[in-house]
């Protein structure tokens, strides 16, 4: 899975309409070809061991932005893992 497969399927199930569009990327100073993905499990607020695909920035962006962002395996919506 590449980012733009991942891309492919979050909108396919209709889940963040948002995350992936032109305005928004261009406003982070990001493009899909900054983005890796990578399988890894995470434990959000209401489970543990949640297995996600980790969409993860190659460099960072404006403002020295680098975060990840997680989509469940099972039906590509957006997870947050859970802060120690």
């Amino acid at each position: 899975m590449n980012a733009s497969d991942l891309k492919y399927e979050v909108e396919k199930h209709g889940n963040e309409p948002h995350f992936f569009t032109r305005k928004t990327m261009k406003f982070f100073g990001d493009t899909i070809k900054n983005y890796g993905v990578r399988k890894t499990t995470i434990d959000t607020y209401s489970e543990k061991g949640v297995p996600v695909y980790e969409l993860y920035r190659r460099h960072p962006v404006k403002h020295g932005l680098k975060d990840s962002a997680y989509f469940d395996k099972r039906n590509y919506e957006r997870r947050f893992a859970a802060k120690n």
